[in-house]
């Protein structure tokens, strides 16, 4: 959709993005119209356009030989919808593009056709910019590289060429934007023309305006002056969903932070998580609000003193609600406020002070009162949603609260958390046998340990239908009971398609559930849906900015690794960061990148030693990746001390499939020559596998392990029909994630055998689609011997290198 037309005078700053095919007068006309199209084609696919066009802040400009975009919320947003392009750009080769970017104001119009049209020194600069490249430039003005330089995505990549004459004598500042796989480093050659001396350090950050960009800001302070009444105008009538600057956010935007406990009972702690978690739930049902989850406002739980101007900014929203409960007997005292986090000022604020049984309507009176205040619009079916009580059991309601915040905690997940979440949540329901809410989460958590392999039975799979069986009775249609029987469509049987289905009945009545799109992204994930997986991923981490799930390895990060696009992959690692700077895992996945990317082991290595050296003992999160060092660099010492850091009971995580701790003590020996050792281990990791596959007979993930065990033993018959089992239980077709790791450890399996033919067939399938295979694993790692000097394995080594090439 695009940006709504004024009839009055509204001058903006606009972020434009300007396009051209270079070559393009020179194509037959017939060519021309297909280059066209063709480019049409991929800007709109490019998941920047998506966001700015769903929200109406895009113009889009024909020009002929190509088009401009004009932006209306960042100068960030031009850029990264040119890096986009650039990299959809590597599988049309025929298609060569030079890009200009430019901030600066603009005045939008209606051509002689009545459609939509700028103009302004913001446009015609982007122009004047775009005319300085050649194919393959991404040029940016100067005014919009300052902007991007003190962000640590976009400095490295930001090389300044200097001052250049343009058109009727303008010099314009400019800044070649290039990585080592996209844009073009070369100097363009209108630089090269005039002598144009180019700076090599990169961008630096301008103390002050330089001439060229003083002559701008002087133009634009007099266009502003002469229309001052149509920018008031346009400040009054903008596009919806715009925002004024790149950290606010948008009006009806909100965080209800975590609920400080008064009580004098430690243990009423969860009371003033449960009201708090009720407010957000239920003003997160109204669709007119943007409502951040609950695992990213539980980061600010505790004592220390809140800055809410910085928690608006970082979690990009323009309103928080903060308070206290405090419960004395059969009393309670909640306080909760309404803050405008852009400027301190409180909107609202209230105390009630009633008996402990009114608790739930408190929270339904608050959650009203804030969609009051915000002018939020509540049809009566989310009205009437909120105004429901979860339960009439007060004590129901505190287990149901308590499991909650272990099932809702980014380091549980482990098998003793969910069967504690068990625990409680079956405790509440026999206390409150119509408790909807704690139905939900407890088909959750038995999911969980399903689908984990934690519990991989028959057993827990009909807990979990049980209750998923008594929250459908409660309430067959509500957006919950609809989001539980798409998570277990999708954990429990595999069915993609139904449990899309579910998933989009329960947007319907639960907007802003993060859970939604991030199950969305990960079912597309395993459709082979890359582009539109990682597009609900990253709506999800809008609603839930500081989940590490959704923003790391498991999520945004994730796919862009699995796609061996590092380049993408590393900003979303860069970003929990930012809020955890300590997070082991995030901090090795990072410098793994390296790894995958180059074979380059040493940024790895480094920062393993550096949280070692921190806890010696070493974070359990961080040993796979420790042992995968060692045994890249072929450390038989380092790999043995990981694997004392395991544990004696531990296991190892790779690909979603568990190896037991014999079958890595016997890939040690393999790798360090001790046959005798890997022998003997291998026996034993059989002896502790076959009892897995004989107790899960069609689990895959188990079956691929024990065909490795008995390659490394020299049963290759057993081996290779254990792999090929494997893939047929796993197909691509049916799991876009882990069928390609069935694949690729069929690979292993065929090349530990001998049997070079099948591996390189296989290995060629795995390389060919988004998969854990990496030119850093194939190029270091000792699994992959038996192949090397093979001119087919060494021709695919050098294809990992490459992005993977959707169709």
């Amino acid at each position: 959709m695009a940006a709504k037309p004024k009839s009055d005078a509204h001058l903006a700053i606009a972020h434009v993005l300007f396009i051209d095919v270079v070559g393009y007068s020179k194509l037959l006309v017939n060519e021309q119209r297909e280059i066209v199209d063709e480019l049409t084609r991929i800007v709109r696919k490019t998941p920047q356009f998506r966001k700015s066009e769903a929200v109406g802040n895009l113009i889009r400009i024909p020009a002929g030989d190509g088009m401009a975009l004009v932006f209306f919320e960042t100068p960030e947003e031009p850029v990264q919808c040119a890096m986009e392009i650039a990299r959809a750009l590597k599988t049309y080769p025929r298609l060569q593009l030079r890009m200009g970017v430019h901030s600066g104001p603009v005045d939008q119009m209606k051509d002689v056709n009545e459609r939509i049209n700028v103009a302004g020194t913001g446009i015609n600069i982007a122009k004047r910019v775009m005319d300085c490249g050649d194919a393959g430039h991404i040029l940016l003005s100067k005014r919009v590289a300052d902007d991007l330089v003190q962000d640590s995505l976009w400095h490295p990549h930001l090389h300044e060429l200097g001052e250049i004459e343009v058109k009727h004598g303008t010099k314009v500042g400019i800044v070649n934007l290039y990585t080592e796989e996209l844009g073009n480093p070369d100097v363009p050659q209108k630089f090269r023309q005039q002598g144009t001396k180019q700076k090599t350090s990169g961008v630096e950050p301008v103390a002050k305006p330089g001439k060229g960009r003083v002559a701008l800001i002087v133009a634009a302070v007099i266009i502003f002056a002469t229309l001052a009444v149509g920018i008031l105008l346009f400040r009054h009538n903008r596009a919806p969903g715009a925002t004024t600057t790149s950290t606010a956010g948008s009006e009806k935007s909100i965080a209800v932070l975590p609920f400080e406990n008064l009580s004098r009972d430690l243990d009423n702690a969860f009371s003033a998580d449960g009201v708090q978690d009720e407010i957000l739930t239920d003003l997160a049902r109204i669709a007119d609000l943007k409502v951040i989850s609950r695992t990213s406002v539980m980061q600010y739980k505790g004592g220390v003193a809140r800055n809410l101007r910085e928690i608006g900014q970082q979690l990009g929203v323009a309103h928080v609600v903060e308070g206290t409960v405090q419960r004395v007997g059969n009393r309670v005292r909640v306080n909760a406020q309404l803050i405008d986090a852009r400027t301190d000022k409180q909107l609202w604020g209230q105390v009630y002070d009633r008996d402990l049984a009114d608790v739930f309507a408190i929270q339904s009176e608050i959650a009203k009162t804030i969609a009051d205040q915000l002018q939020a619009k509540l049809s009566p079916r989310e009205e009437k949603a909120i105004e429901r009580s979860p339960t009439s059991d007060i004590t129901a309601f505190d287990l149901y609260a308590r499991a909650k915040n272990i099932l809702l905690t980014p380091s549980s997940g482990g098998k003793a958390d969910l069967q504690q979440a068990v625990d409680l949540l079956t405790q509440a329901v026999a206390r409150d046998p119509s408790f909807f809410d704690a139905y939900c989460q407890l088909a959750y958590a038995h999911d969980a340990l399903y689908f984990f392999g934690l519990d991989h039975t028959s057993a827990r799979l009909a807990l979990a239908e049980a209750a998923l069986q008594a929250a459908s009775r409660l309430r067959p249609d509500a957006g919950e009971t609809h989001l539980a029987r798409g998570q277990n469509l999708y954990w429990a049987y595999r069915d993609y398609d139904g449990a899309l289905a579910e998933l989009e009945t329960a947007r319907q009545t639960l907007p802003n559930d993060a859970r939604i799109f991030r199950l969305t992204g990960y079912i597309q994930r395993r459709q082979g849906h890359w582009e539109e997986s990682t597009r609900n991923l990253e709506r999800a981490a809008e609603l839930n900015p500081r989940d590490i799930e959704t923003l790391g390895a498991g999520g945004v990060a994730g796919n862009y690794s699995l796609l061996r696009r590092y380049a993408e992959a590393k900003p979303w690692f860069a970003r929990v960061l930012a809020f955890e700077p300590n997070d082991a895992v995030t901090k090795v996945s990072l410098a793994g990148l390296d790894f995958n990317w180059k074979a380059d082991t040493r940024p790895l290595h480094q920062t393993i030693d550096s949280i070692r050296g921190t806890n010696p003992a070493a974070p359990q999160s961080i040993v796979n990746d420790w042992l995968i060092c060692a045994l890249a660099e072929r450390d038989g010492t380092a790999a043995k001390n990981a694997l004392i850091a395991l544990g004696e009971n531990a296991i190892l995580f790779s690909d979603n499939v568990l190896f037991n701790r014999a079958f890595v003590e016997g890939v040690i020996a393999r790798m360090t020559k001790d046959d005798e050792q890997a022998r003997s281990a291998f026996i034993a990791a059989r002896a502790e596998q076959e009892k897995i596959v004989q107790a899960q007979p069609n689990y895959g993930l188990a079956l691929c392990v024990l065909g490795l065990i008995d390659a490394g033993l020299g049963r290759k018959e057993e081996a290779l029909r254990e792999g090929r089992r494997a893939v047929e239980l796993l197909p691509v077709e049916k799991d876009a994630l882990n069928g390609i790791a069935m694949v690729k450890y069929l690979a292993m399996i065929a090349a530990w055998a001998g049997d070079k033919d099948l591996a390189c067939e296989q290995l060629a399938i795995a390389t060919r689609h988004p998969s854990p295979i990496s030119y850093g694993q194939l190029k270091l790692l000792p699994f992959w011997d038996p192949l090397r000097g093979d001119p087919r394995f060494e021709k695919l080594v050098e294809e990992a290198k490459k992005p993977v090439a959707l169709k």
